[in-house]
């Protein structure tokens, strides 16, 4: 299944935002910042990424369930990408 295009303008918005903070952390730790201030940062990337897995299962699932497709919502194979994220 093709996503629809401004969802994945959406998520990939939110991915290059993701990129440039991983980029600040990595940068911070060339810069010997505190393991603790790096740790803090890592995580925030860690989570947008996260959430930005979370979009596009969920708009996939909302795109099956409106548009139906030929087999209807394949249930196990959403739930396996949900899981894949966890």
């Amino acid at each position: 299944m093709q996503l629809e295009p401004e969802a994945v303008k959406a998520v990939t918005l939110r991915m290059k935002r993701a990129h440039g903070h991983l980029a600040g952390v990595i940068r911070m730790l060339e810069e010997g910042a505190e393991c603790e201030d790096v740790i803090t940062q890592l995580a925030a990337v860690n989570k947008a990424l996260s959430r930005s897995g979370y979009a596009l299962v969920a708009t996939g699932l909302q795109q099956c369930l409106t548009t139906g497709g030929p087999d209807g919502v394949d249930t196990k194979k959403m739930e396996k990408l949900f899981l894949s994220l966890a």
